[in-house]
């Protein structure tokens, strides 16, 4: 009979109780693994944060994180906007100061739904605004208002101004084409559905508005409505900065 080596397990570590502390650290960390290969294997694309991002599938609680990563990732953001067919022009645009650039930007050319104004953006609010567009905006008016939004009424994006149009103060969002203002929208019978008129009250109109804005909470840093202040009375402002709130 062979005799085989005897194990030692003093090379681990002279300490029995440290031992058992390395242990207990790799059945740990082999549990992790292995439920990560799992959620990895198991858990569906918009849920999953190292899935890359579909902007046609249905938002998940991942979603909102993979936008804005495609900051740091133009390559994909426009990746992303070609593979669902969204038209647009791209834009390098030097402002009158330093702080207003448009840098691997674009000018969205055509979407889901015409706008009212052209908007100059930068990628991954695109990104984000054709999300929100298709898998919010879309289903909200036919649930609520049983019928089509024929075009997005929008005060604009890319404007080289600072926050409330402050002559001092923080740049906003909007002075990198990182935030969109929009106004309202006008339904396939011609009425038309507006911030400022119809965001209060117990009516469809009010429904469908706060769901836009509650479900743009999930696809854009900040968003901001007439809850937040006055200023904001006849808007929603969504943008991708850096900063998140939900008001």
């Amino acid at each position: 009979m062979t005799d085989w080596p005897r194990f030692d397990p003093n090379w681990l570590h002279p300490n029995r109780h440290v031992r058992k502390l390395i242990g207990m650290g790799a059945v740990t960390m082999g549990l992790s693994l292995l439920g990560w290969l799992v959620f990895d294997w198991l858990a569906p694309a918009q849920h999953n944060p190292f899935k890359p991002l579909d902007l046609a599938t249905r938002p998940g609680i991942a979603t909102g994180f993979k936008l804005d990563r495609l900051a740091q990732n133009k390559q994909k953001c426009f990746a992303a906007l070609d593979k669902v067919g969204i038209a647009y022009t791209r834009v390098e645009r030097k402002g009158d100061r330093a702080e207003c650039l448009l840098e691997d930007a674009l000018t969205l050319d055509q979407s889901l739904t015409p706008y009212s104004a052209t908007l100059s953006m930068s990628c991954p609010l695109a990104a984000a605004v054709y999300v929100w567009e298709r898998h919010v905006v879309i289903p909200a008016a036919e649930k609520h208002l049983g019928q089509k939004v024929t075009r997005v009424e929008t005060f604009g994006s890319y404007s080289c101004r600072r926050v409330n149009n402050e002559k001092t103060g923080r740049w906003s969002e909007h002075a990198t084409g990182a935030a969109i203002d929009i106004a309202g929208f006008t339904l396939a019978d011609g009425s038309t559905v507006m911030v400022e008129d119809d965001f209060y009250g117990n009516t469809a109109k009010s429904r469908f508005l706060h769901q836009v804005r509650d479900r743009g909470c999930d696809l854009f840093s900040a968003t901001l409505s007439p809850d937040y202040n006055a200023a904001h009375r006849n808007h929603f402002h969504f943008d991708m900065g850096l900063y998140t709130i939900c008001s």
